[in-house]
């Protein structure tokens, strides 16, 4: 045993080791909430919001209001039942303080108290106590108000008895632990916003408060948005299609238990060529899909079909009538409420549950076979609407067949403007899409060959966002896009699907100038990769290269600077005792300025520089923001802009 000990390699039973209570969490954080980044810091939040909305679908809530506090720390405040006190007959502790600090303890198991629940199974708020400094649960109940705070998971007393209430509801107070959340504990009030908004929609009837202690309006008064919402699912297709021009006056509504799964489900078609299908289980965002996808996909392909071929209307039309067809255009969001859900898929955002398959199919069908018998003048718009997405689907497919057969046609199949890499294999191999051919010249001289491949796009791509399919293929630098990175569409099962196996690169970099022209192209490639190649975005390969601003030099010395709060910083260290017109300051207005050396030094060289990756936090917004800034209405986009033009260092 002796030697055992000695020996690091040996492998006994005291090796064996049993995380006690909240110490799992807080030894393997990402196992519960996702990960440590600003993801998981926010989803705390959600974890204690969804305990209150589990409340409220129950029927014993209708106000929840969450406050960020001046320190970062978070309140959520409910008007529930409160959380019950009494002691716990099994394990002899109270009914709070087993919420509050043991795994897999709450509400949500007992079918009785619960039918569905959005929170972790029992997980939720625990997950939170351990991940945070200090917590506070406050619980207003039965005319009395109890207290208990818990440090690191840890409680500091025993539930205690502190005055008298005239309401009832919780109140949970908590502050992140920098341990845990090392790159951030700064909360973003828009991800929280935006959140909530999404729950008001998902959940009608309920108000949701955003408060922000940190920031004063103009009135002095804190920052605060409400939301709430009485019509629900049709609201949120409204939202979500703001910018849209919409095809029928009102969109398709039903909300029912069908098969014994409540279904909520909303949607219309508008003038574009897109389909934004937003699903949720429980709350959750289904990002991935599911069963409930599928059912709303196959009624939908069928009552259609069928009104389409009963009615004559497809008897001219020369093309032949597939179900991709059906829902180009439409907007539609799905939300089904399940007892027992099986997530699948490769984030965990995929329904598995065959049985909610027919249960949508089935208020689709109800739903929509009425509507179009109902509705004569709607039901032919939308069907010529679905004619004219299968004739540009015809095109597209020989644009597609045309961008694939150049590939293979023309040998190597790359573009010409391309300078590619030594290297084969795509998880080492980075590709620089720049802004214009002079700054492509510098990039080509600057960078590390064995890895590093630069192509030169032409001026501005073409937005996607108002363009038909084909017409995107018979774009010169999109299909130039497509054959540098050897993506191609189709696939086995899908002839929609992107194929991603003969990928070329796993960094895709988009570098543009630091002004308003290279914002504006980022943008435009950002839209494409959202619309057409959104599974690059998911898997984490598109990134934006972050320029500096500012080249701050003294004699032989000099820095870089990002921000403004840089180039001040640099100058008070490089000026010393001197005075500060002795440094020189140069303000970069595009990568065309700087040499290859400089290009590499600070955009390029993966030790020094910064890559923003992009990321789909909320499918929904992002939908909506593309839609509103390369869409057709102004008044959104102004308004957009003058919220978030404070951000923004303009130089005249």
């Amino acid at each position: 045993m002796s030697e055992e000990k000695n020996n690091p390699t040996a492998y006994s039973a005291d090796n064996i080791q049993v995380l006690e209570g909240l110490e799992a969490v807080r030894k393997r954080p990402s196992m519960y909430i996702g990960d440590t980044g600003p993801k998981g810091l926010h989803h705390l939040v959600y974890e204690v919001v969804d305990n209150s909305i589990d409340g409220a679908v129950a029927g014993y809530c209708d106000n929840i209001i969450v406050t960020i506090q001046e320190d970062n720390s978070i309140s959520v405040q409910d008007n529930g039942r409160g959380i019950p006190t009494g002691i716990n007959k099994k394990e002899n502790k109270s009914a709070l303080e087993l919420v509050m600090t043991v795994l897999h303890a709450g509400g949500k198991f007992d079918k009785d108290t619960y039918k569905v629940s959005g929170g972790l199974h029992g997980v939720g708020v625990s997950c939170v106590n351990a991940l945070s400094t200090h917590l506070k649960a406050e619980v207003h109940r039965d005319g009395k108000i109890f207290n208990q705070e818990y440090e690191r998971g840890k409680p500091m007393y025993d539930v205690k008895e502190v005055g008298v209430s005239e309401i009832n509801g919780t109140i949970v107070t908590f502050k992140p632990d920098p341990e845990i959340f090392t790159q951030t504990t700064t909360y973003n009030y828009d991800t929280l916003a935006n959140r909530l908004r999404e729950l008001s929609f998902l959940n009608k009837g309920i108000t949701l408060s955003l408060i922000d202690k940190r920031e004063s309006n103009e009135d002095g008064s804190d920052k605060m948005d409400v939301f709430h919402s009485e019509g629900g699912l049709q609201e949120f297709v409204k939202f979500l299609d703001g910018t849209r021009s919409a095809l029928i006056p009102e969109p398709i509504y039903l909300e029912g238990i069908k098969q014994g799964i409540p279904v909520e489900l909303s949607f219309q078609y508008n003038d574009t060529y897109s389909e934004n299908v937003h699903s949720y289980v429980n709350n959750i965002n289904t990002i991935e899909g599911g069963t409930h996808v599928a059912g709303f996909r196959r009624g939908l392909t069928r009552i259609l079909k069928k009104y389409a071929d009963e009615s004559g209307l497809l008897k001219n039309s020369k093309v032949e009538v597939t179900g991709d067809d059906f829902r180009e255009g439409l907007t539609a969001v799905i939300s089904v409420k399940v007892a027992e859900p099986q997530i699948e898929g490769q984030t965990k955002t995929k329904l598995g549950n065959t049985e909610v398959m027919g249960a949508v199919d089935v208020a689709v069908g109800e739903i929509l076979g009425s509507y179009l018998e109902e509705n004569p003048k709607e039901a032919k718009t939308i069907v010529q609407k679905v004619i004219i997405a299968a004739q540009a689907r015809a095109a597209a497919r020989k644009a597609r067949e045309l961008v694939q057969r150049k590939t293979v046609m023309s040998g190597s199949g790359l573009p010409g403007k391309l300078a590619d890499c030594s290297s084969n294999d795509p998880a080492l191999c980075e590709i620089f899409f720049v802004e214009g051919d002079s700054a492509g010249g510098t990039a080509k001289q600057g960078r590390d060959r064995n890895y590093q491949a630069i192509m030169p796009l032409r001026g501005k791509i073409l937005n996607v966002e108002k363009a038909m399919e084909h017409k995107i293929y018979e774009n010169e630098e999109i299909k130039n896009m497509f054959t540098a990175l050897g993506i191609s569409v189709g696939t086995e099962e899908d002839p929609k699907a992107l194929n991603l196996s003969k990928l070329r690169y796993h960094k895709i970099i988009i570098m543009t100038d630091a002004d308003v022209d290279g914002s504006h192209i980022a943008t435009l490639i950002l839209t494409f990769y959202f619309r057409y190649m959104r599974e690059l975005i998911e898997r984490g390969y598109i990134y934006i290269a972050t320029p500096p601003l500012y080249l701050v030099k003294k004699g032989k010395e000099h820095e870089y600077a990002w921000t403004e709060d840089q180039r001040l910083s640099a100058i008070q260290r490089l000026k010393g005792g001197g005075k500060e017109d002795s440094v020189s300051v140069q303000r970069y207005k595009g990568l065309g300025e700087m040499n290859a050396e400089q290009l590499w030094e600070t955009t390029m060289n993966p030790d020094k520089r910064t890559l923003r990756q992009v990321t789909i936090e909320n499918a929904a917004e992002c939908d909506r923001v593309f839609s509103m800034l390369m869409g057709d209405e102004v008044a959104p986009r102004r308004e957009f802009i003058e919220k978030n033009a404070r951000y923004a260092k303009i130089d005249i």
